[in-house]
């Protein structure tokens, strides 16, 4: 049976505000590579977003080499590494010469091919072209196939699929490869897997939300989503990265999974439990996997308070965290108030105050993750805090008229 450890979203370099999670990072990658050996992991997907830039500091570079290493066991367990939207796609495969010594596959442009041939581990490429990678374990007398897809911006797209595609439709395009792949090497005799940093989801279901510390996903022709009945049917499991929380995208004939990022990043993920997948598999038969939750890193809350000494209290008895507090109060946070929440602890990122207008009811407040939104999702936010239900077709038609967003007649 082969064991697959399936990551994905590790952001390296990735910053809470002022905050460095470099430190945290080293923790989890090595609690990962811990539970690879614990689980007797035979092979790695890394599904894209390594980084959190396209030019990572070079701690942030220096952690992925050494825990990549650390990973593959000398070789012995391979790594499939594709890129996702906040990677370089020139900078994740510049040491793929090199690392694929150490059996590590760094794939990001479309129109790369692995080269076929046999490492000092006994791991063989033996089939590939732009899209596909076929890999032999020398412990397995079955090949597994995988179908790369890493992320690409609308030009490369367009590069790759040609421009006489360019006015088709995305999802009919990529549908349309990824069955010729499946098509062309993926039978029952091998291990059928997919690798892919995309935004998916089961058509017809309500389409799950991008992490608000992303940047949102757009492909040719504006289409934001995959399907998952885009993927070939061929494959016994789809490993995914972009959305940051663990799930299931609908119940096809296989398994769609998103892994989850390796610690939270933004407030929008507080409180969630943070994991890797391990996939069991072999040929002709359905895959079983499972979640393994991760324990390192500081979590993330969202807490209310209105009164100092109830959040001096839960300060104390939480100190490894990070904290975005909302306060209640009936004028400004008073500076006295500020210091003592300030100096209580190390990981208190924002203090927002929560002011009650004289009737007793809070007055609007926005996060700091509603920054990102756009003007029309604040002014909903607004009214339905004033007014308490949603506003109509005539009020959003008015307030795009007065903000000149509403379209051309």
């Amino acid at each position: 049976m082969l064991k697959i450890l399936h990551t994905a979203d590790w952001h390296l370099g990735k910053r809470l505000q002022e905050y460095s999670r470099l430190e945290e990072q080293k923790l989890v990658l090595d609690e990962i590579c811990q539970i690879a050996d614990q689980e007797a992991a035979d092979l790695v997907l890394l599904a894209g977003d390594i980084f959190d830039s396209f030019n990572p500091a070079h701690e942030a570079v220096e952690l992925l080499y050494k825990t990549l290493r650390k990973l593959s066991k000398n070789g012995t367990r391979p790594i499939l590494a594709i890129s996702g939207n906040h990677d370089s796609t020139q900078f994740v495969e510049a040491p793929d010469p090199l690392a694929r010594e150490l059996g590590i596959f760094f794939y990001s442009r479309y129109d790369s091919v692995i080269p076929v041939g046999k490492l000092d581990s006994g791991v063989a490429i033996t089939q590939s072209e732009p899209g596909f990678v076929e890999i032999r374990l020398p412990q397995f007398s079955f090949p597994i196939r995988v179908i790369l897809a890493p992320y690409a911006n609308e030009v490369s797209l367009r590069a790759y699929l040609g421009e006489e595609n360019r006015e088709e439709e995305f999802r009919g395009i990529m549908a349309k490869k990824w069955t010729e792949l499946a098509n062309k090497f993926c039978d029952p005799s091998g291990v059928n897997l997919f690798v892919g940093h995309f935004f998916f989801a089961k058509e017809g279901a309500p389409i799950e939300s991008e992490p608000e510390s992303e940047r949102p996903i757009l492909h040719v022709g504006g289409t934001q989503a995959l399907f998952t009945k885009n993927l070939p049917p061929q494959l016994q499991y789809a490993a995914l990265g972009h959305l940051h929380r663990h799930h299931a995208v609908g119940d096809g004939p296989f398994p769609v999974v998103y892994a989850s990022s390796p610690l939270a990043y933004s407030f929008s993920e507080a409180d969630q439990e943070k994991k890797i997948v391990l996939v069991e598999v072999e040929p002709s038969q359905p895959a079983s996997y499972r979640a393994i939750g991760l324990k390192q890193g500081r979590p993330l809350y969202r807490k209310r308070f209105d009164a100092l000494d109830k959040t001096l209290d839960w300060l104390e008895q939480n100190p490894y965290c990070f904290v975005e507090i909302t306060y209640e109060t009936e004028e400004s946070i008073e500076a006295a108030t500020r210091k003592a929440i300030f100096k209580a602890h190390d990981g208190v990122v924002s203090l927002i105050p929560s002011l009650k207008n004289p009737s007793g009811q809070e007055t609007f407040a926005l996060h700091v993750d509603d920054l990102s939104k756009d003007m029309e999702s604040l002014f909903r936010m607004y009214y339905q805090s004033e007014k308490g239900q949603e506003p109509n077709a005539e009020i959003l038609a008015l307030f795009k008229e007065i903000t000149s967003q509403n379209d051309p007649a």
